[in-house]
């Protein structure tokens, strides 16, 4: 884990294995949001370096828990919820029907996201935990360019490890009181299960041929898909 203090599951993906080779360090980084850094924690994140940071939460998100306003800059805004996140909740999702649908809704996004990727790097990826936009696009950018599944699930599933303790009970309490009928609360506030990640993985297969023919089936070139391979593996 990259000690940014103050920065909600921040983390370098570099290291990761991809067939004869591994990711890249110090390339691409992926956290939750940046609202709560401070002066230790705006320092130790200017001094990774970054010349880009991708953000995938929506307005309301952004208002809520804003990023500090030296990092505007570099900062891409690409949403990726169609509609609210309480919506999930309402509807009672679990993280595979979450997932399914980024997958099914979102395939013009995710390939600007690559893009921004692939534009300049240090990049920084984030949303508001980190969890599931986040670990569904980083896990499509990872699972292209060539890195092995297992990798690409372990990477996703540390999420769940790095979310804070009173922070999943202050959330789920105010979950359950807004949302008393539904099951997959805790599933969608707090976990990272590798199942989750996995099923993807394997939807993808069965349905795409892998993560870089959806990506491809998206829009995204066969020079880019070269590109990412270069920019994240070594």
């Amino acid at each position: 884990m990259t000690d940014v203090p103050g920065a909600l599951n921040l983390r370098d993906v570099g290291g990761l294995s991809a067939g004869a080779g591994t990711t890249r360090s110090g390339v691409l980084f992926r956290s939750g949001n940046l609202a709560r850094l401070g002066a230790d924690g705006e320092r130790a994140l200017r001094a990774l370096g970054l010349r880009r940071i991708v953000d995938l939460r929506d307005d309301a998100e952004r208002a809520m828990e804003p990023t500090a306003p030296a990092f505007d800059g570099l900062t891409v805004r690409l949403p990726l919820f169609a509609g609210s996140a309480a919506s999930f909740f309402a509807e009672d999702l679990t993280l595979a029907d979450l997932y399914r649908s980024l997958v099914d809704d979102s395939g013009e996004r995710m390939v600007e996201v690559v893009r921004a990727v692939l534009a300049d790097q240090p990049v920084l990826v984030h949303c508001t935990l980190g969890k599931d936009r986040t670990g569904v696009t980083v896990a499509l950018a990872l699972a292209a360019a060539g890195v092995d599944d297992d990798a690409v699930v372990a990477d996703y599933a540390r999420t769940e490890a790095l979310l804070p303790p009173a922070r999943n009970e202050r959330v789920l309490g105010y979950l359950r009181r807004a949302f008393p009928a539904a099951r997959h609360l805790e599933e969608l506030a707090t976990l990272s299960p590798a199942s989750a990640m996995a099923g993807m993985l394997a939807d993808l297969r069965g349905r795409f041929g892998g993560a870089a023919e959806y990506l491809a089936a998206n829009g995204l070139g066969d020079d880019e898909l070269r590109a990412l391979r270069r920019v994240l593996v070594a």
